[in-house]
């Protein structure tokens, strides 16, 4: 196996945004020192659009898996460094391609791409080209030059510092430094399609506060683990997060006694859209997200969601509106929160699923019903008050373990 001096962090689609590129920078370095604190080997330094860790003697496998969940990091190399000699990069050249022999596999073709960001050095950036890649064809008969589609591309840095050198190219989180574009809570639910929210809106810069609404004993602790569980499958990628969980029996059971069963999922998600207003306006956060998508239920087709989205005046964000449900299932996965969503504990609102809930409420027999209901802006404020809110860390240990045989996939209501 390769040891690598360092880790090569290149940034995202905000090197655009030229004013705010500072802020960005600086935001991704805090986060990145914070991940490096339990590795005393590892360091940083940083220069235009890059992040160096210098690894220290520090384990590759260990740290890129970790930083590859930096919002706003596009992309991690693993890299060998040299003096800026070119007796010494054809030497390492060479030595790198032969400790990555086995992984050639299939492979046939390769080429070299080098850079002479270091004017000074004798040699241009195409003669370094033939100056490494010839050697590596004489040891390795195999491999033919291919310029426009290599099987191993074979980069080389030239700097006055040293030489850089890498082959792999591993895709990372990428989009904006967490917390640049403000706040906003999300709906968490115990399914599939709302923690692929969350993460959905911290990839763009969002820091988001989690609200989940639970109706004991209509529903166990077990299912409030869940969502604990899920929340902190969510902080492993922002480092903390805040959970608000939030009792809605009273509520819920004031709904079910209405007599409008095929209403029931339109009132009370305006009721968990009003509550989460309030619990936005406390926490000084400036939209609401949800995990639906169009047409998957009843409550997520566009009448639906006009006549729900209605009940707030924050803007409502819908991050997989457009997404069918195996590319949200396919994030869920890639992010780690798919085993914990299939897990079978019911949340409050796939528990009182009607038979044939509506696919197209009227908004004015919406007001109408809840006109009628006096004590419910009354309830709407108890359940702030009672709502308990927890903060979350990265790398706790889960509530929840294992998988039962019987776990079903679930839609998410939020």
């Amino acid at each position: 196996m390769l040891n690598y001096d360092m880790l090569l962090l290149r940034f995202g689609e905000f090197m655009l945004k030229g004013k705010n590129r500072a802020r960005f920078e600086k935001t991704i370095i805090t986060q990145v020192k914070a991940l490096l604190k339990p590795y005393p080997g590892a360091s940083l330094r940083k220069e235009y659009g890059r992040v160096y860790v210098d690894l220290g003697g520090e384990s590759h496998i260990q740290l890129i898996p970790v930083l590859k969940r930096v919002f706003g990091v596009a992309s991690i190399s693993p890299v060998k460094v040299t003096p800026s000699d070119i007796d010494e990069i054809v030497q390492t050249a060479v030595a790198f391609m032969d400790e990555r022999a086995e992984e050639f596999g299939e492979v046939t073709t390769f080429k070299v791409n080098a850079r002479r960001v270091w004017k000074a050095f004798p040699h241009s950036s195409h003669e370094t080209n033939h100056l490494v890649g010839s050697p590596i064809l004489r040891k390795f008969q195999q491999l033919k030059v291919d310029v426009r589609d290599p099987g191993i591309e074979l980069r080389v840095e030239i700097r006055e510092q040293g030489t850089y050198i890498f082959s792999e190219v591993i895709p990372a989180a990428g989009g904006f430094p967490l917390g640049t574009n403000g706040k906003a809570m999300v709906l968490l639910s115990g399914g599939i399609d709302s923690p692929v929210a969350a993460w959905s809106s911290m990839r763009r810069g969002l820091e988001v506060e989690c609200v989940h609404f639970y109706s004991y004993p209509f529903t166990s602790q077990r299912a409030k683990e869940k969502v604990i569980d899920l929340a902190r499958a969510l902080a492993d990628h922002a480092g903390s997060i805040k959970l608000h969980l939030v009792p809605f029996t009273e509520i819920q059971t004031a709904f079910t006694q209405l007599g409008q069963d095929n209403l029931i999922i339109t009132l009370m998600r305006r009721s968990m859209l009003r509550i989460a207003t309030k619990l936005a306006e406390r926490e000084r956060a400036l939209a609401l997200i949800t995990g639906d998508s169009l047409g998957q239920v009843a409550s997520q087709t566009l009448p639906s969601m006009n006549v729900i989205g209605r009940a707030t005046d924050l803007p409502l964000l819908r991050p997989l509106v457009m997404m069918d449900k195996q590319e949200i299932i396919s994030l869920s996965k890639q992010i780690g929160t798919y085993d914990i969503s299939i897990l079978p504990y019911e949340d409050c609102c796939t528990l009182f699923v009607p038979k044939s809930p509506s696919t197209n409420p009227n908004l004015r027999i919406v007001d109408k019903i809840e006109a009628t209901m006096s004590h419910l802006p009354e309830w709407l404020d108890q359940a702030v008050e009672q709502t308990e809110t927890i903060t979350l860390y990265a790398g706790e240990a889960s509530v929840l373990t294992g998988q039962p045989e019987n776990s079903e996939m679930k839609d998410d209501w939020f």
